[in-house]
């Protein structure tokens, strides 16, 4: 499952919850408004008063708070049925009680431990029905191989391949197994036999992690006698911002977050270095898209005039698509308006001597590739707008670290470097309002892992705002 999939289910369980305690508070009113005193009618006229509306909207914030003190909004891909329904049970009724303190403070007449038992019954009722409903559609999901996780496992002892077995029989969990690292040792043939494969050995995991797709690695080694081992892994994952946990021991991360979750009895660490979650992150993708729709419909005379001065001046098509890394080193085609000769890719090596930056990037001020018009289109950034269409398909974001081509990415030396994929690229970030090609690539590289650190609402916001002025001086364009 996608980041923006994940976030739009959990905020969609919160709105789920909150609409059953209404329906749960509707519920009850009218059951024991008809052997009550107070009418119905009477109660509506009194929910009009600030103060009980006031108590209304402050029981419905707390409401949403327990649950999230008790872990119902975080991931459960982990977590058993019934463990997940104790949980709600414990929640529902601790709000219940807290009910009954407000009913104590205020006095609503309605509010008598018929109207609790109606109440609790009803939300407890339906928000377990929810979560079990949720539950068999993620797994017939995840059967069909939909919302399923790469995993790789460092080890290859018993421990290891009992825990992967677990995961890979269990699909409901949602985890592929890619491979197995390990040296060799007398414990490989009885490994052989597990049905799994050896991905790479220890020496060779950093090149493996660099050309594949790793959602997660899970350290299953002897922390004993392989503690230095286990430690330079965890580093190595830390690095490149890709999701490692461990089956025992602690590793002190610099700028990863641990956490301790159970995957099937084995209680595991997980360390991440990956932007926060919930609504600041559903908020950010409802900009995007958006803000990316409004402005590709705004900006179409711009499109279509572009597109004519391109044809019109240079033989070949309009748009240049080129494969860059997305999330996580994911392969996916950035779109652009073609501001070079068609075989500017292949002649590429005839002029690498020319490079005017430091690092792994390619830039030439006056590169003798630009058509005539893709001069005065990268000075003033239109070549950047079809990158909108790669906001829409989730491919990119309006604010991110800038998605790299191939062919710079093999010219990383430093593998701290490679966290910058921890998150989803961007059409602008700090390095494009703070000078573009004027500043050095390692500084490029700093502001992008300080941007992943301080991230928020806010600073994509003021990113945003600095790019306008930066697009119009053409700072640092190339």
């Amino acid at each position: 499952m996608g980041h923006f999939r994940r976030q739009v289910l959990l905020n969609s369980m919160k709105l789920f919850d909150l609409a059953a305690v209404i329906f749960a508070f509707g519920l009850a009113t009218v059951v024991v408004s008809q052997k009550s005193a107070a009418t119905l009618a009477e109660f509506l006229a009194m929910r009009v008063k600030i103060q009980n509306f006031l108590v209304f909207a402050v029981l419905l914030l707390t409401w949403h708070q327990l649950y999230s003190l008790f872990g119902m909004y975080g991931s459960r891909r982990l977590a058993r049925r019934w463990e997940e329904i104790f949980d709600l049970f414990k929640a529902t009724t601790l709000g219940t009680v807290l009910i009954l303190v407000a009913h104590i403070l205020v006095h609503i007449d309605l509010w008598t431990p018929e109207f609790l038992l109606v109440f609790w019954l009803t939300v407890f009722g339906t928000t377990s029905t929810g979560r079990l409903l949720m539950r068999l559609a993620l797994r017939n999901a995840r059967r069909h191989g939909r919302n399923l996780r790469d995993m790789l496992i460092v080890g290859t002892n018993p421990r290891a391949v009992q825990f992967a077995t677990k995961m890979r029989d269990n699909h409901y969990l949602g985890y592929r197994i890619v491979g197995f690292v390990d040296d060799d040792w007398t414990g490989l043939e009885e490994f052989s036999q597990s049905g799994f494969s050896l991905a790479c050995d220890f020496d060779s995991l950093l090149q493996y992690l660099r050309k594949n797709v790793v959602d997660e690695v899970v350290v299953a080694l002897p922390m004993r006698s392989l503690h230095a081992r286990a430690t330079e892994i965890a580093t190595i994952c830390e690095e490149q911002g890709i999701l490692v946990r461990f089956i025992s021991n602690l590793f002190d991360g610099k700028s990863s977050r641990p956490r301790v979750v159970v995957m099937e009895d084995d209680s595991v660490i997980t360390h991440s270095t990956v932007s926060p979650e919930g609504w600041p992150v559903l908020i950010k993708r409802v900009v995007d898209i958006i803000a990316s729709a409004a402005l590709s419909v705004l900006l179409l005379p711009v499109f279509l005039l572009t597109a004519l001065a391109i044809k019109l001046t240079s033989p070949g098509p309009v748009f240049f698509v080129q494969k860059r890394l997305g999330l996580n080193k994911r392969h996916f085609g950035i779109y652009k308006f073609r501001t070079m000769v068609v075989d500017a890719e292949k002649r590429m090596k005839d002029i690498e001597h020319l490079n005017e930056v430091s690092g792994p990037v390619f830039k030439i001020k006056n590169d003798p590739r630009i058509t005539p018009i893709g001069k005065f289109l990268r000075k003033t950034s239109i070549d950047e707008l079809p990158q909108l269409f790669n906001v829409l398909r989730g491919d990119m974001s309006l604010v991110g670290p800038r998605p790299l081509p191939l062919r710079d990415y093999e010219g990383f030396s430093e593998d701290w470097q490679r966290r910058r994929f921890s998150v989803r690229p961007g059409v602008t970030c700090l390095w494009q309002i703070g000078g573009r090609s004027e500043v050095s690539f390692e500084q490029w590289m700093e502001l992008d892992l300080q941007y992943i650190d301080k991230w928020s609402l806010l600073l994509d916001l003021k990113i945003l705002i600095k790019t306008i002025p930066a697009v119009l001086k053409g700072s640092g364009a190339a």
